[in-house]
Formats: structure tokens, C-alpha cells, sequence
């Protein structure tokens, strides 16, 4: 089919043409409707043999049912800030440090001990008082029992990074 030459003869063309796109329209309404159906109705406990004649009304009205009586917890929440996530990222690194620096024993165990305690601090902090890692101006909470941990020296230990706080949060993995 080449061009229409005249406005005549688009006009006719979208004559032409309204019947197979409202034909592939309602296609996919129909296959939709029929996934939609053979998700919600094991949901429901009912059989498909049972419920093969279903209205396309049917369908729909009990999908929204379904959703209406879903417990709010089932619900997507909103995206955690920025911060929020790089805390939980920090708190999850030094989880997993702490489940593999004693078995790679790359350092001392008393050295490690203190490395680990002085992280689970940091993170407890950040997590108390709702600031960064390192920003903790008031008492630091206990780090998670460790195995004969000595107590850390005077020295300080430089923090971890700030998190940045804007939209463009760069994450190394």
C-alpha cells in the first residue's frame, strides 16, 4: 500500500484500517482479562474448571476485591532517602566483614576484633541518632558481642565517608 495521495484517500485508509486496529484492541483486552484471571482465581482457592465461564465484569470485580482486601503491608512503600539506603548499605558491609574477616584471618585477631567493633559502633550511631556514620556528637551504642575483644586504643580512627544526601547517590556495586 503506498502513500495516500489525497485527503480522500487517508480519510478512506483509517475507513479501512478502524475495524483491524479495534479488532487487535479487544485481542488484547481478552488475553489480558484471561491472565488476569488464571492469576487471581488459584488467589482466590477457586478451580478453572469451575470458573470457566466467567464475565470479563467477574473477572475484574473480584481482582479488585482481591486487592482491596490485601493487608497494607503487602503494599510497595516508598523508596527509602538516600541517606536511609546508605546507612543500611553501611550496616550490611560491616555485617558481612564481620562473618568473613575472622575466617580469612588476613589480620590479627585482636586487631580484627577492634577494626569490627569500632565499625559496629560507627554504624550504631549513625543509625541512633539518625546521622552519618560519624557524626556521633552523643553516646555510642555497644557494638554486637565480639570474642575477647580488647578495648579499643585512644587513637582515633578515621570514619567511614559521609553519605551524600542528594539525588545522584553513586554506589560502588
Amino acid at each position: 500500500m503506498g502513500l495516500p495521495r489525497r485527503a480522500g484517500d487517508a480519510a478512506e485508509l483509517r475507513k479501512s484500517l478502524k475495524p483491524l486496529l479495534e479488532k487487535r484492541r479487544r485481542a488484547r483486552i481478552n488475553q489480558s482479562l484471561s491472565q488476569l484471571k488464571g492469576l487471581i482465581l488459584p488467589l482466590l482457592g477457586r478451580e478453572n474448571s469451575n470458573c470457566s465461564k466467567l464475565e470479563k465484569a467477574d473477572v475484574l470485580e473480584m481482582t479488585v476485591r482481591f486487592l482491596q482486601e490485601l493487608p497494607a503491608s503487602s503494599w510497595p512503600t516508598a523508596a527509602p532517602l538516600p541517606c536511609d539506603s546508605y546507612r543500611e548499605g553501611y550496616s550490611a558491609c560491616v555485617a558481612r566483614l564481620a562473618r568473613v574477616l575472622p575466617a580469612c584471618r588476613v589480620l590479627e585477631p585482636a586487631v580484627s576484633a577492634r577494626l569490627l567493633e569500632h565499625l559496629w559502633r560507627r554504624a550504631a550511631s549513625a543509625t541512633l541518632d539518625g546521622g552519618r556514620p560519624g557524626d556521633s556528637s552523643g553516646p555510642s551504642a555497644p557494638a554486637p558481642a565480639l570474642a575477647s575483644a580488647p578495648e579499643p586504643a585512644s587513637a582515633p580512627v578515621p570514619s567511614p565517608p559521609s553519605p551524600p544526601c542528594g539525588p545522584g547517590l553513586w554506589r560502588p556495586w
